[in-house]
């Protein structure tokens, strides 16, 4: 089942969240931030060392003081107009936090952030087609894979492409 909310990815009671990372692992701005925030410093003690991460690429780490188990840091790419292959990287993104999830083999619900939509500018509406995509790809593999949006309009964006879907 996929489900869209607006809320505080931190907050969600799932087994795992996907942090929408920088290739240092080290925590940043917007969703990163703050799940480093509400994670604690453990979670960069953790992470930094699995580091650099490649863009496309992610790791996995225990969810420390969050309310989920574990936390998979996915890096999306930075938008350049589309023409350095952001598409294929975003969607690699995706699919390599689905593929961890599935190796851990406890991981049955996952929350996902827009990834590469905040600071790195990938254009939401496509950012959303990839994400979707890659949720309705897994959707077998999983009993609860949740879009979590932080504001209205991406919100919006995300269930009325879902309807349109079905």
């Amino acid at each position: 089942m996929i489900e869209i909310v607006q809320a505080d990815i931190t907050t969600l009671n799932v087994d795992a969240i996907v942090n929408a990372a920088n290739s240092t692992l080290g925590g940043g701005g917007g969703v990163d931030g703050a799940i480093h925030r509400a994670a604690g410093p453990a979670l960069a003690e953790a992470a930094v060392p699995l580091g650099p991460c490649p863009t496309g690429d992610a790791v996995i780490t225990p969810g420390f003081r969050l309310h989920c188990r574990f936390v998979i840091h996915a890096v999306g790419p930075v938008w350049s107009g589309g023409k350095r292959g952001e598409e294929d990287l975003l969607r690699r993104a995706y699919e390599r936090s689905f593929q961890l999830a599935k190796e851990e083999g406890t991981i049955r619900s996952i929350a996902f952030p827009a990834i590469s939509t905040g600071v790195y500018r990938f254009p939401k509406p496509r950012a959303a087609e990839i994400g979707i995509g890659a949720m309705r790809a897994y959707e077998a593999d999983f009993d609860r894979i949740v879009a979590c949006l932080f504001d209205e309009e991406s919100a919006l964006l995300y269930a009325d492409l879902m309807s349109s879907l079905r």
